[in-house]
């Protein structure tokens, strides 16, 4: 379990980015794969996920997720759901004391945020897409709706792709130089027309932006370190047919 300096010194909250050793899963999910939307069995994704709560001294009960669909969709806990009842969005923001939230990432930047004063925490799963969109600035929205102020949000990006790793087509980047020219900075050039797009960075950027106090940006690649990581890209170039998810959760000590 990795955690974030940042979120180590907010009073009260528990976090932890995970790598996908520990577990139970078998072949391409070896071993701690936490996805619930995998192939791999159910009761080797609920053991694994019981296995990264109980590192955070919590029970596997308290831990939430939703469906994730690249959105900029934040959802406010207020009760608790079944995993079958997961709403589809990728943030979840929450007060509650004694509730996990929690993201999956297979390359993707998982986020967590705190802010200890207020006593108000979210996760968020930052995708290209995602994080185009604005999912950060939906989850920092919806800690501010629960009394949150961003300069005491203490925020921090999981492993994700690095940008080496990252290669993108020409309509990619035009997405993003849409939005913004300076997206640029981005990007540099790749293969023939192909480019590299520093993800880690731009979903750095959007929190610095956003206004958020305090950030750490850890510097794990997915893609390239596969004895710690899952990738939904390595697995894609393999041809694997599935891959596994990496779990990345925080909450307020009850």
């Amino acid at each position: 379990m990795l955690t974030a300096d940042t979120l180590d010194h907010q009073p009260g909250v528990r976090h932890g980015f995970f790598s996908r050793q520990g577990g139970v899963s078998q072949g391409l999910f070896a071993s701690l794969n936490c996805g619930l939307g995998s192939g791999d069995a159910a009761d080797a994704v609920r053991e694994n996920r019981a296995r990264a709560l109980r590192q955070l001294d919590l029970p596997l009960e308290t831990l939430l997720t939703c469906y994730q669909v690249h959105s900029a969709t934040a959802v406010t806990v207020a009760e608790p759901w079944g995993d079958e009842a997961r709403p589809r969005a990728d943030a979840l923001v929450t007060d509650r004391r004694g509730v996990a939230l929690g993201v999956v990432t297979a390359d993707c930047a998982p986020v967590l945020l705190a802010d200890a004063q207020a006593g108000v925490v979210g996760a968020a799963h930052a995708g290209w897409k995602g994080a185009l969109a604005g999912v950060v600035e939906s989850t920092i929205a919806a800690m501010e709706a629960l009394g949150a102020k961003r300069r005491h949000i203490a925020a921090a990006i999981g492993p994700c792709i690095g940008w080496e790793s990252y290669e993108v087509g020409p309509e990619f980047a035009q997405a993003f130089l849409a939005q913004s020219p300076g997206n640029a900075r981005f990007f540099k050039p790749g293969r023939d027309d192909r480019q590299l797009f520093d993800l880690k960075a731009f979903v750095a950027w959007r929190l610095a932006e956003a206004g958020v106090g305090t950030l750490a940006v850890d510097p794990g690649d997915t893609w390239a370190d596969e004895q710690r990581f899952f990738s939904y890209r390595r697995a894609t170039q393999r041809r694997e047919g599935d891959y596994g998810r990496l779990l990345s959760a925080i909450a307020l000590e009850a």
